[in-house]
């Protein structure tokens, strides 16, 4: 027989059902399935198949059925490839076994719950067959969607972010996941669940995660995941941790929160709260909620910086309160309320902060870089350590500092022991700072110098470098580090000699090297600066 008169081949189809009523199949999966020759479908070794149950009443007598048997589900496997080497091999032979009825010019459909392609067992023959044969995937309505609907509850609204994790990630990353998203869904429970619950509670999301069983099929279950037993959950479950925004709606109504509300500008999002008074904050006005105040770093710029508790934190906010600046790299999100302010009034952030914090807000006081480092983790904590404040919640979560990112940048100037050191004399006078750059420096320590200079502080560079060549080699590598993570970044290496204090401004930080730092020019052109971990002996 020539080429051209070879039999053609058969159809092969990939059908989602849906979630499990049967009812909820499409019309093209219902018309697939009726002129197919052969249903093929997953099912484990005791054989029955929840594909198969859900389109049983489209199935006819004159169907071939392939049930493709897994050998191995969650139980432990003697294959020689172990649990992975034994579902290679099964997969093959079922491809094989489907590519027979293809090559005969049978028309297969392989059906699967929920969706073919969203963590579907179908995948894995479009993987191996569909190069090979006419094929059509048949979308179905997912897990997700159901659990959602039987919720009542939105997934995700306006710009916000849905994740979906599968529950066997280890703890650890379904943690940091959790914690950076908007919304999730955890799918494949069972026994997952404890390390999901324990997930959802440490990324502060359990108050607000949902449960779905079995979503549209027999014996349906929803509630607060909180209230779940783990030994009573089943592998078709999910966790939602719906909209946020979304959820807003459904809180008690505004005059229930009197003393958490205040006045917004629509068209900015900005809040004008004043102080809270002695009267406003008694402990009857805040035992209908409780309040807390976290202090976020943000990093030296916008997200990518950003570690995935901040973010999480971020978004959980009702009230961000921060310096203009600062907050303009959090995006705006519906209903929550900003505060913004200039950078000069620390101490008055962290009051407003802890009086709303007290009328039972959540808020987040954005601080660039680690909030820790000359940031306003301290101002805060220095207020609430005050009589009125006392009994606030207070976090302090932790960013990446301007020294790391800058050193980063550079290479890795600051590999051995380093000092940090402001040379801003608005909060401690120029001697101490002078007093301490002369013990950094004799001690042959890297230095990492902040707010090195701005436009009424003009002479603190010059002079540091004038202290610093007391005991440092003119040909000291010092590194510009100028808007880090920004538009305007731009790093450069200098000899501690030709130091030039007009080029330093408020958005520069110094980082000087020690006697042992190093800047060799490499053969692509870049010039990496590095202090090296082990240090000559005396």
């Amino acid at each position: 027989m020539s080429v051209s008169e070879q039999q053609p081949t058969g159809r092969l189809y990939g059908v989602g059902l849906g979630p499990g009523d049967p009812s909820l199949m499409t019309v093209r999966a219902v018309q697939v399935i009726a002129q197919a020759d052969v249903i093929a479908y997953h099912s484990a070794r005791h054989g029955r198949s929840i594909a198969r149950s859900i389109a049983a009443e489209h199935l006819r007598d004159d169907h071939i059925e392939e049930a493709l048997v897994y050998p191995v589900t969650t139980e432990s496997t003697d294959h020689p490839g172990g649990y992975r080497g034994a579902l290679d091999d099964f997969y093959e032979q079922a491809a094989a076994r489907l590519a027979g009825h293809l090559d005969a010019g049978r028309t297969v459909a392989v059906i699967s719950e929920g969706d073919p392609l969203f963590y579907g067992s179908y995948q894995h023959m479009h993987k191996r067959l569909a190069h090979r044969y006419p094929t059509e995937v048949v979308p179905g309505v997912t897990s997700i969607s159901a659990a959602a609907a039987r919720l009542g509850r939105p997934l995700a609204e306006a710009d916000e972010v849905l994740t979906i994790l599968p529950g066997t990630l280890p703890e650890e990353e379904l943690t940091a996941r959790l914690s950076s998203t908007d919304t999730a869904v955890v799918m494949k429970l069972g026994r997952t669940f404890p390390a999901v619950r324990s997930a959802m509670e440490r990324s502060g999301r359990l108050a607000e995660a949902r449960y779905v069983e079995r979503a549209t099929m027999s014996g349906e279950r929803t509630d607060a995941l909180a209230a779940i037993d783990a030994d009573s959950v089943p592998y078709f479950a999910v966790a939602v941790v719906p909209s946020r925004v979304a959820e807003q709606s459904y809180r008690a109504p505004a005059t229930d929160r009197s003393t958490a509300s205040a006045p917004t500008d629509e068209a900015t999002n900005e809040a004008t709260v004043p102080a809270a008074t002695d009267e406003a904050a008694t402990p009857a006005a805040t035992a209908a909620a409780t309040g807390e105040v976290v202090v976020v770093g943000t990093g030296p710029a916008g997200p990518l910086w950003l570690t995935p508790e901040s973010r999480g934190a971020l978004a959980a906010a009702e009230d961000l309160v921060g310096y203009t600046t600062y907050l303009d790299r959090v995006p705006v999100r519906p209903g929550q309320r900003r505060h913004g302010s200039d950078n000069k009034v620390e101490s008055e952030r962290a009051e407003l902060a802890l009086d709303l914090a007290r009328r039972g807000r959540k808020v987040a006081v954005v601080s660039g870089g680690d909030p820790g480092v000359f940031a306003m983790a301290t101002a805060v904590l220095e207020v609430a350590s005050q009589d009125p404040y006392r009994s606030v919640p207070v976090r302090v979560l932790p960013g990446v500092t301007a020294a790391n990112a800058a050193a980063a940048r550079a290479g890795a100037p600051l590999g051995h022991d380093y000092a940090v050191i402001s040379l801003s004399d608005r909060l401690k006078p120029w001697e101490v700072i002078a007093e301490r750059l002369g013990a950094a420096a004799s001690a042959d320590l890297a230095l990492a110098l902040y707010n090195p200079g701005s436009r009424s502080r003009t002479w603190q560079v010059a002079k540091a470098r004038e202290l610093l060549l007391e005991h440092r080699a003119p040909d000291t590598p010092v590194i510009l580090a100028r808007d880090i993570g920004g538009p305007e970044e731009s790093v450069r290496t200098v000899p501690l000699a030709d130091l030039d204090p007009t080029q330093v401004d408020m958005r520069t930080l110094l980082i000087v090297g020690s006697s042992q730092t190093q800047a060799v020019r490499r053969d692509d052109g870049t010039e990496p600066v590095w202090t090296p971990r082990r240090y000559p002996e005396k």
